[in-house]
């Protein structure tokens, strides 16, 4: 293959300026340094999934609902010693297996043990199971990515996957989705080395090693214990598709299935047993007839969405890499013939189709495609496909430029009307990300201009390309910490429950007893404390009140006329207030806090 690089002749003839040149040739120099070896490879790809992962993962409040949920869940786990029941205070929480709750949960033991203060109560050390999921996906995408092109291009491709919007939000939520891609790319990666190597080929590869079978079958058994039968159903469909291609299953030997069935037997059926005899069988019923099924047959938790939404939303999930990604769609359909472009289709089209058929649309259901995007983009460019010649490729191209300057606009916007402050801190690296992109625009654009000779041209418009790629990874890593790092720390109004938390705290008394009259948030569970009662009435609030010692009551203002009606005459003064604006609803929220100190009477 040939190597692709910014060559200095072809810098010197372009268009753009000093700033394009300069950029190209350091994208160049990095991509090369990495590609030098393995090692380099992976260490570039880890620096590179840090500096976008960490800004924000710590300081980013509770994400309501779905984040506390889980975080809540583990954080009982470890109050009351029960590894294998799942609960959100009282609730059986049935709609996912234990392998995210046993990691966030080891995760905070090992804060603990490392005396962290305030561990249980941390996010941040629920979001690092997340953290090393995504940091995980990355280089397995790039594994994946060596079966079916040469080191520089799979570095390409994991590093365009790693700077993905969807990644890089789900890699600081304390949920499933980020260990689950690690799972099902592992997966990808194994089944495309049995198809590429299997016997009626030139065994240019070879088939498949015990390693590989190993890294398929452990990918499965662990994503069956993070979410089910989804790794399951990733790998099986595009290894269905394959088959019938082939007109054989044969090929599937090579990843020694019965071995693979034991070690998923032994890794999973410990607990489904356990939780099976602990819940009654109530588990499988929660979780495949009304979480699964539920999602199949109608939008559960007013996550509908028509046919065509993912593809849609991909502009956004998927930047930077959206934009290439729609420009390499010929060149798939084109090549559909050739053994490593069906590979990529029959992992990435069927179950696509089946997420845009069902009702439910969440934007992170997709994910566990995106690795496969980001090889199928890298291997279009490394064919000359990604042609800015083609009549509208650079008008597709400029997309990329849309994220950062929509965000620059909306964040300044959102921060002015919500908090009355301007995220000045930001501003520089939100310009500098839109610059950035606006250069991966140029730099793509720039290949119309042919070298001497067809060879020439086509050789300066994959060099092009690939610098457009790395400079739209660049934007986006600068993104990541300006949004993350530098803006949401500013919208307090985004953090209404870890506010009310603060309220408790400030009390003058110890372990107050809370309450909550109209907020009924898993961020304010997860914040105050597993036994936050939940009330339905201004008299019930009253009644807690009166019960004696220290207690707090968070009363919501949609009740606080009923509130004040149950006083009876006698009109508490707040300790406290928070105003804001719930993520969750999407409207605006305002809550007091009343407090009933020991010796007196509320």
């Amino acid at each position: 293959m040939t190597r692709l690089g910014v060559a200095p002749a072809a810098l010197s003839q372009a268009e753009g300026g000093w700033p394009l040149d300069g950029a190209l040739r350091l994208g160049d120099r990095v991509l090369s340094f990495g590609a030098a070896s393995h090692l380099r490879a992976c260490l570039l790809l880890l620096l590179i999934g840090l500096a976008s992962f960490l800004p924000g993962l710590a300081s980013l409040q509770p994400m309501d609902r779905d984040e506390p949920r889980f975080a809540q869940a583990s954080k009982q786990m470890l109050e009351t010693g029960d590894l294998v029941d799942i609960r959100f205070q009282a609730e059986a929480r049935h709609k996912k297996p234990v392998g995210i709750y046993w990691t966030q949960a080891a995760a905070v033991a090992a804060g603990e043990a490392l005396g962290v203060p305030q561990a249980r109560t941390q996010i941040g050390l629920y979001r690092i199971p997340s953290l090393l999921g995504a940091l995980a996906a990355i280089l397995l995408t790039y594994w994946a990515g060596l079966a079916l092109l040469d080191r520089r291009r799979a570095l390409l491709a994991a590093a365009l996957f790693s700077a993905c919007i969807m990644l890089s939000a789900e890699a600081r939520l304390a949920k499933t989705d980020a260990l689950l891609t690690a799972c099902s790319v592992a997966a990808f990666g194994a089944l495309a080395r049995a198809w590429l190597g299997r016997a009626r080929l030139e065994r240019r590869r070879g088939p498949a090693s015990l390693g590989t079978a190993l890294v398929f079958w452990l990918g499965l058994a662990l994503g069956i214990l993070v979410k089910g039968p989804m790794v399951p159903l990733f790998a099986g469909l595009a290894a269905f598709v394959l088959c019938l291609r082939e007109g054989s299953a044969r090929w599937l030997l090579d990843l020694r299935p019965r071995l693979g069935l034991l070690i998923t037997l032994a890794v999973v059926a410990p607990w489904f047993l356990a939780i099976a005899w602990k819940s009654g069988g109530a588990f499988f019923g929660e979780a495949v007839g009304r979480d699964m099924l539920g999602k199949v047959g109608t939008g559960a938790e007013k996550h509908w969405g028509p046919p065509g939404a993912y593809a849609l939303a991909f502009f956004a999930t998927f930047w930077p890499g959206a934009a290439f990604a729609a420009l390499s769609l010929p060149f798939a359909w084109a090549r559909r013939g050739e053994e490593a472009v069906a590979l990529l289709l029959a992992w990435i089209v069927p179950m696509w189709l089946i997420f845009e058929a069902v009702p439910t649309k969440l934007p992170h259901y997709v994910l566990p495609l995106m690795p496969a995007v980001a090889i199928l983009t890298v291997l279009a460019l490394s064919r000359g496909a990604l042609d800015p010649r083609r009549p509208g490729a650079r008008w597709v191209a400029g997309l990329v430029v849309l994220i950062p300057v929509g965000l620059t606009l909306g964040l300044s916007l959102a921060a002015w009307r919500l908090d009355h402050v301007l995220p000045l801190a930001a501003l520089p690296l939100l310009l500098a990300a839109c610059l950035l992109a606006g250069l991966a625009w140029a730099a793509f654009a720039r290949g119309v201009r042919e070298g001497a000779g067809q060879r020439a041209g086509q050789e300066t418009r994959q060099e092009a390309g690939e610098g457009a790629l790395v400079l739209a990874v660049a934007a986006s890593v600068v993104l990541s910490g300006a949004v993350f790092g530098l803006t949401q720390p500013v919208l307090q109004s985004l953090k209404v429950s870890p506010r009310l938390a603060a309220i408790r705290d400030a009390l003058p008394c110890e372990a107050p007893r809370v309450a909550s009259l109209g907020l009924r948030e898993p961020s304010l569970v997860f914040t105050v404390g597993t036994d936050l009662a939940m009330l339905n009435s201004g008299a019930e609030a009253i009644a807690f009140l009166r019960e004696g010692g220290c207690r707090l009551v968070l009363v919501e203002d949609r009740f606080a006329a009923e509130f004040t009606a149950a006083e009876g005459g006698q009109p508490l003064s707040p300790v406290g207030r928070v105003t804001g604006f719930n993520i969750n609803g999407g409207k605006p929220v305002g809550v007091s806090a009343y407090a009933a100190l020991p010796g007196s009477t509320p």
